[in-house]
C-alpha cells in the first residue's frame, strides 16, 4: 500500500497529500466539471461534496474545499481514499487491462508438427509460411524462425500456431520453450501479420493461380468443409480442393500446415476423405490424391 502524507499548505482552504514517487508527468487541474471518467481517483474524491477542486502534480495532489468543512474532520479519510486508488492506479489514469494470451501447446497426427493454441483470436484466415525467407511480412513467423533454427515451416490460422521442425530436436525437448516464447511474443504487442491472411473458403497455394471452382468443384469444397475441415482444423492442418479431374474422377487435395508431410494424411485422405466423397457424391469422386502445399 502506497504511504501518503498529509501536509498543509499556505491557503486553508488546501491540503497536499504527498505519495513517495512522481504520480504524472506535467499537471493536471481538475474541478467537477471537468472529463475525470479515466481518472479513478477523482471520481472517488469528488463524491464527497466539500471537495471543489483537485490539482495533480509532481509527487502530491492537492484538494481544494469549502469553507463550511474542517480539515481536522476530513482529512485522514481523504488519505486513506488516495492511498487506495493509487494502490490500484499508480499513474492516476485507470490502468488498462492488458491484453492475456494464453497458450497452451497440442499434438496433431504429424510427430513434426506442434500446434500452439491462443486464447485469443490470432487471424481471420489462415497464413502458411514455408521457409524464413518467406517471413518478411509475417513478423509471429519471423520472429520463431529467428529464435528456434529448428523451425521449418509456420502455419497461423485463426488461434493458433502449427509449428514445423527439423529432426535435430524432439518436441518434448523444445515445447514449453516455443509455447512460452508465442505467449510472450503476443502478450508483449507483437504483431502476427502484415498481409491479409488467406480465407479458409478459398483454394490457396502459391504454385496454383486463383480461380473460381466449377459447380462440380464447388459440390465437394462443401462437402469438405462441412465434414472434413473442422476436423483438420483442429489438428492444426487444412485441406482444400486443388484440383478435380472428371475423366478420372480424381480430386486432388492441397494438404497445410500439420497434414503437409503428416505420415497419417495418405490414411486419412485414402481411409476417411476418399469414401466420405464416395458416399456423398459416388458419381463425381472415385479417387482422392493428396498434394504437399
Amino acid at each position: 500500500m502506497r504511504q501518503i502524507i498529509i501536509e498543509p499548505t499556505e491557503n486553508p482552504k488546501v491540503m497536499k497529500f504527498v505519495a513517495d514517487y512522481n504520480l504524472i508527468p506535467g499537471s493536471l487541474e481538475l474541478d467537477r466539471d471537468s472529463d475525470f471518467t479515466e481518472i479513478p481517483l477523482a471520481r472517488e474524491l469528488f463524491k464527497y461534496p466539500f471537495v471543489e477542486r483537485i490539482f495533480i502534480t509532481a509527487n502530491f495532489i492537492a484538494v481544494a474545499k469549502q469553507d463550511g468543512v474542517d480539515w481536522e474532520n476530513v482529512a485522514e479519510p481523504l488519505q486513506h481514499i488516495i492511498e487506495d486508488e493509487l494502490h490500484q492506479n499508480p499513474r492516476i489514469y485507470q490502468q488498462k487491462n492488458s491484453e492475456e494470451y494464453l497458450v497452451y501447446a497440442e499434438m496433431t497426427p504429424n510427430p513434426m508438427v506442434m500446434k500452439f493454441v491462443s486464447s485469443k483470436p490470432l487471424l481471420d484466415g489462415f497464413i502458411e509460411v514455408k521457409s524464413p525467407r518467406e517471413a518478411a511480412e509475417v513478423p509471429l513467423a519471423q520472429a520463431i524462425f529467428g529464435e528456434f533454427n529448428f523451425a521449418r515451416e509456420v502455419f497461423i490460422s485463426d488461434n493458433f500456431v502449427a509449428v514445423t521442425k527439423n529432426v535435430s530436436v524432439e518436441w518434448h525437448e523444445v515445447m514449453v520453450t516455443v509455447r512460452d516464447f508465442v505467449a510472450n511474443y503476443l502478450q508483449n504487442g507483437g504483431e502476427v501479420s502484415k498481409t491479409a491472411a488467406q480465407k479458409h473458403e478459398s483454394p490457396a497455394a502459391a504454385t496454383v493461380a486463383k480461380r473460381e471452382y466449377t459447380e462440380t468443384e464447388q459440390k465437394i469444397s462443401d462437402i469438405l468443409d462441412e465434414y472434413v475441415a473442422p476436423a483438420v482444423a483442429g489438428d492444426g492442418g487444412k485441406i482444400s480442393l486443388m484440383e478435380y479431374d472428371a475423366e478420372t474422377k480424381t480430386a486432388k487435395m492441397l494438404l497445410q500446415g500439420a497434414c503437409s508431410g503428416c505420415p497419417s494424411s495418405t490414411a486419412t485422405l485414402k481411409g476417411g476423405i476418399e469414401n466420405l466423397l464416395k458416399q456423398f457424391v459416388p458419381e463425381l469422386v472415385e479417387k482422392v490424391e493428396a498434394v504437399n502445399g
